[in-house]
């Protein structure tokens, strides 16, 4: 029978417990090396909901069998040398054919966010949007990127395991700081590297936005948002939003828009339509809405506008 509950772990320990790992040093951090791991069964709870975070840079996943691996709802087949990155309460979730064992190396760092409590850290680790990737945009690494991260875990490794003081939570915290802030810049270079890929999304973004502003969605449906946008294009939120930043220096939000006046300004040049028709026909059920962000967008009314073709 088909498991479609999500297994809920609320700490670090219960998680050692349930991947069949020894203790964790610390109750609210721990490193785990990916070898360690045990099969994973057929017939072990599928969905998790942790309620930490993970960092993870895994290696050479081989395997004999199937194997799914899946968070925020995207497929993912491992690459050599890819981190990624899952916030708390996000679904991590493994599913196989059969029992199977898994070849693979690397490390996965495990936070709770007890740990960083009182901390800068704390409210800045909710700024990295890579948190809310999904699993499909992990973090290419260059062999000398990954040495780089791969250092910083080194040096988190060594504090994790020497006797615990009152210096060695501050520690951890600036190694960690460090490693969100090269992963944050290599975030960068893989938006420039990946520019063929990138664009491709722009592509696909354009003609969606033209197709769905050239069918009755519009008018029946209203605007189409964010996440329509999003699952449409199969990339998460946070991702589109970033990228598209980068690449044309607007939002979404913004191109959705953009694709709106486009569209309002093509109905008052060449229609006789009324500002309260094309409102409806545009998704708005208040024509004073549109009106409002007309002029935001093109600094003139939609009928200043008509009349300027007069």
């Amino acid at each position: 029978m088909k498991n479609t509950k999500f297994h809920k772990i609320k700490s670090i320990h219960e998680f050692h417990k349930f991947r069949e790992l020894p203790p964790p040093e610390h109750p609210l951090i721990s490193i785990i090396n990916v070898e360690n791991v045990k099969s994973i069964n057929s017939d072990e709870p599928k969905n998790l909901l942790l309620d930490f975070y993970v960092i993870a840079l895994k290696q050479n996943f081989n395997n004999k069998g199937s194997v799914l691996l899946k968070y925020g709802q995207q497929k993912y087949d491992f690459d050599e040398g890819t981190m990624s990155f899952m916030s708390p309460n996000q679904v991590f979730s493994i599913t196989v054919e059969n029992e199977i064992k898994i070849k693979q190396s690397g490390w996965v760092l495990l936070v709770h966010p007890d740990f960083l409590w009182n901390t800068a850290l704390a409210n800045k680790i909710k700024k990295y949007d890579f948190f809310d990737y999904s699993v499909n945009e992990a973090l290419f690494l260059s062999q000398k990127e990954e040495t780089i991260i791969n250092n910083i875990i080194t040096s988190i490794k060594q504090e994790y395991y020497s006797n615990i003081d009152d210096h060695t939570q501050d520690v951890i915290i600036a190694h960690l700081e460090l490693l969100l802030s090269y992963a944050e810049r290599f975030y960068h270079r893989q938006f420039n590297t990946r520019k063929i890929s990138n664009h491709q999304i722009l592509e696909k973004l354009e003609v969606l936005l033209t197709n769905y502003f050239n069918s009755e969605d519009l008018s029946q449906k209203g605007l189409p948002t964010v996440q329509f946008i999003s699952e449409n294009l199969n990339v998460s939120i946070s991702y589109l939003s970033r990228l598209l930043k980068r690449l044309t220096g607007q939002s979404t939000q913004q191109h959705i828009h953009d694709k709106l006046i486009e569209k309002a300004k093509s109905k008052l040049s060449t229609t006789e339509l009324s500002v309260n028709e094309i409102a409806y026909e545009l998704g708005f059920e208040h024509s004073q809405s549109f009106s409002k962000l007309f002029k935001s967008k093109v600094e003139m009314s939609p009928l200043d506008f008509r009349a300027s073709f007069n």
